[in-house]
């Protein structure tokens, strides 16, 4: 008997192959996928890090900077100068008249009034000579009035011809010129009289005694034929002046009527208050500089005359301006200019024009205003366009210190 076909017969090689074909088309893409997997993880850390790397190289391309908006300058400006104080009135005293001197009254230091007597002087010849022309005037006067009686009778005479017309002509010039000699006797009487009363010397005005150069017994000489010595110099010191030298640019500002401030090196922390008054209205060709006066009031009697001052003056600002820090500054071959950040976030060189220079600040007249973003400590590099990246800001733009120019 043939055995038969049993059910657990293996199938055909055709029947097997749909099976297996999917099966293998299943393991080719899961391979295919973790190649691809691992492709993926090689090439992404890859391009993180280029793109890194780019953003990196584009930020440090980029110039990283502080800005800061400048301050603004003050409405006034204080500037410093050396001043030389003078008494308001300064004179030497000389004598007018020849002769001793027999006393003196007021030594250096001496505070005296207008009037005060300073001094006296013996003049004995002076006296003689005086004398001798009161005798002379005494004479002209007893024949002035001889011939004033001879005149009138010569007149009388006339009138009944008993005299000639040449006689009363003479009779009356003899009057005319015995006249004239009395004139001129009176005239020498009131010019010695004069000298004698430059006997005593006086305080021309109200001051202070600075130098007395005589003393009693000197021969006091009035000039005549030598040169005149100095017997004292007096100076008022209740007021006192003190010229200044005003740099040209700030002659327009120094007006009369200009407060001023004087300091001491002897009086520290103290500030004497004064006033421009006067100016030369004309610029000296060799300093350049403007000169004024400044009167200080000195009733006290603290300052001196002579001393060196410094004279503090707030003249009003001639044009808006703005206070930056100096290292805002860029120093370049074609001249000085300052950077600054526009509205685009580039960099911008302005050409700027420098005021007063304040130490660590400084006075910026042109080129900058106070809405204007400065670059602190600019790099060397930097071009018109750049690029700016901006680190550090302050916005804080309050008036700026006058600060004191010297």
């Amino acid at each position: 008997m043939q055995p038969t076909e049993s059910s657990t017969q293996e199938p055909s090689k055709a029947e097997r192959r749909p099976g297996e074909s999917a099966k293998g088309r299943i393991l080719l893409i899961i391979a295919l996928l973790v190649v691809a997997g691992v492709v993926i993880a090689g090439i992404l850390p890859r391009m993180h890090a280029r793109a890194a790397l780019a953003t990196e190289t584009r930020d440090l391309s980029t110039p990283a900077v502080k800005v800061q908006h400048p301050k603004l300058g003050a409405p006034a400006t204080e500037i410093v100068l050396p001043g030389n104080i003078q008494a308001y009135a300064d004179s030497p005293i000389y004598a007018r008249t020849d002769g001793y001197l027999k006393k003196w009254n007021a030594d250096i230091g001496t505070h005296v009034k207008a009037g005060q007597e300073l001094a006296e002087i013996e003049t004995p010849e002076v006296d003689q000579q005086l004398d001798q022309a009161r005798a002379d005037l005494n004479t002209a006067q007893a024949n002035y009035r001889l011939s004033q009686i001879t005149a009138t009778r010569y007149q009388d005479l006339a009138k009944s011809d008993s005299v000639s017309k040449q006689d009363v002509d003479n009779a009356s010039g003899d009057f005319e010129a015995k006249k004239a000699m009395v004139a001129s006797a009176q005239s020498n009487v009131n010019r010695l009289e004069q000298l004698q009363s430059f006997e005593k010397v006086y305080a021309p005005f109200d001051g202070v005694i600075t130098a007395r150069n005589t003393d009693v017994g000197h021969l006091i000489n009035s000039g005549a034929g030598t040169a005149a010595s100095e017997l004292f110099h007096i100076a008022a010191v209740n007021k006192l002046r003190v010229f200044v030298n005003v740099p040209q640019q700030y002659s327009a500002s120094a007006k009369p009527g200009l407060t001023a401030g004087l300091t001491f090196e002897e009086f520290p922390g103290k500030v004497f208050k004064g006033e421009l008054v006067r100016t030369s209205d004309s610029i000296d060709i060799a300093s350049r500089t403007l000169l004024v006066e400044v009167d200080v009031d000195n009733s006290s009697g603290q300052l001196l005359p002579g001393a060196y001052t410094e004279v503090h003056l707030k003249v009003p600002a001639g044009t808006p301006s703005v206070i930056v820090p100096v290292s805002a500054m860029i120093f370049r071959a074609d001249g000085l200019q300052a950077g600054v950040v526009d509205q685009n976030g580039q960099a911008e060189l302005r050409k700027v024009t420098l005021g007063h220079d304040y130490g660590n600040e400084v006075e910026v007249v042109a080129g900058l205003v106070a809405q204007d973003q400065v670059i602190i400590n600019p790099p060397d590099s930097l071009v018109t366009g750049e690029k700016i990246k901006i680190v550090q800001s302050d916005n804080g733009n309050q008036p700026g210190n006058s600060g004191t120019a010297r």
